[in-house]
């Protein structure tokens, strides 16, 4: 009898899954070039975040493992294939780059893995190319601009230039502005990118003058967001062309821009799904526990880097470490059950975030310290435009 149930015991553990004693994730982000600004800081407020749950999600040590995607199409994609062949993590995340992302998706939703953007949302991954693993903890990049485009409405622009560089996502958030703004557009200039990026703008900068446009919009992360400012305030244009923004002026750039004295920056309006003033509790302890980690204000980067890893997380607790449970973590996910630094938000049918959409305004701290405020709402449960497009399986 002790040899049979030996025997039967024996069986058992042969036939079921042990369950994982970890948790892997690969975090694909640019660590190398200039624009290693924006993916050192999304890589700091994951490592916030895993510090927040004390290195757990359930019961499941996180293994966070971060790779370089180089600010190459082709380098995110290698990255990203050694996470899911090589590391054989169970969730991807991180992806600034529309390009990138769009390079690397099938990467992991052929592998069955679920992929979570942290910032970048082409339109494709929004309406044709939606999936049932993947998500975003940003936005799709149309619904920020749109947002731009009716607040230069609200406050009766009549005639705008255009600046953003030639590729995915700036076309898309040109697309966006377009999609709203109701006045007339006089210029249009899309400069190259990439890792030889055009960062002299005085030829455009001219021609945005000349235009009598009565603002500019532009569109310019990353390194290229310190050049065109400085170029701006060079040029003398703010009484001129009064700037309104995506995201190019943040908590990255603002604190060289100040080094630099160039306060034409001040008072500059952009529009974002989150900012540092919001008073929700995820967010204070958020935004506190990063200024005392490391002296500055987090980015947006950041604060979508922190949401994707508590959405993980919850998705993890809710099928109780059994990462063989798709359809569960999933479900979870869906559901949106974790605090998001942004406040509530729920997700479309196309897995983008339904959220607000905020007026905000460059303005000085009670210290002095050049940081964002929120002016008012432009969009309450925004449902971005491609939605519609999504035919999820």
């Amino acid at each position: 009898m002790k040899r049979l149930i030996t025997a039967a015991l024996a069986a058992t553990m042969l036939t079921t899954p042990a369950l994982a004693a970890e948790v892997k994730i690969g975090f694909v982000t640019t660590l190398s070039t200039g624009a290693a600004i924006i993916g050192n800081d999304m890589k700091a407020a994951a490592e916030l975040a895993v510090e927040h749950m004390g290195g757990k999600m359930g019961d499941l040590d996180v293994n966070l493992i971060f790779a370089d995607d180089g600010f190459k199409p082709e380098t995110g994609k290698q990255a990203t294939d050694k996470l899911v062949q090589q590391d054989n993590v169970d969730f991807v995340t991180g992806y600034i780059w529309s390009h990138i992302l769009l390079a690397s998706r099938k990467s992991v939703l052929d592998a069955g893995k679920f992929l979570i953007s942290a910032n970048a949302g082409p339109s494709q991954v929004a309406g044709p190319l939606c999936h049932k693993n993947f998500f975003s903890t940003s936005w799709q990049n149309d619904s920020t601009t749109m947002a731009v485009g009716e607040v230069l409405n609200q406050k009766g622009v009549k005639s705008i230039y255009i600046m953003a560089p030639n590729y995915a996502a700036g076309k898309d958030m040109v697309a966006g502005v377009e999609r709203t703004f109701k006045g007339t557009i006089l210029g249009k200039d899309m400069t190259k990118w990439g890792a030889d990026a055009q960062l002299d703008f005085s030829a455009e900068l001219a021609k945005a003058k000349a235009s009598g446009a009565e603002a500019l919009f532009v569109f310019y992360p990353g390194a290229a967001a310190g050049a065109f400012i400085k170029q701006y305030h060079q040029a003398g244009l703010k009484d001129v062309l009064p700037l309104y923004s995506a995201f190019t002026v943040d908590a990255l750039s603002l604190p060289k821009l100040q080094a630099a004295n160039f306060e034409s920056v001040l008072g500059s309006v952009f529009t974002q799904e989150w900012d540092p003033s919001l008073d929700n509790p995820a967010n204070k302890k958020f935004v506190a526990d990063f200024k005392a980690k490391h002296g500055t204000y987090p980015s947006f980067y950041a604060a979508q880097s922190y949401d994707a890893m508590f959405l993980i997380k919850s998705a993890v607790e809710a099928v109780n470490g059994d990462l063989t449970n798709m359809d569960g973590m999933r479900d979870a996910m869906r559901a949106v059950k974790y605090d998001s630094v942004r406040g509530p938000y729920t997700y479309g049918v196309n897995h983008m975030p339904i959220e607000n959409f905020y007026e905000r305004e460059v303005v000085a701290d009670a210290d002095g310290v050049w940081t964002t405020r929120v002016v008012s709402t432009v969009y309450t449960n925004h449902v971005d435009p491609y939605a519609t497009e999504c035919n999820m399986e």
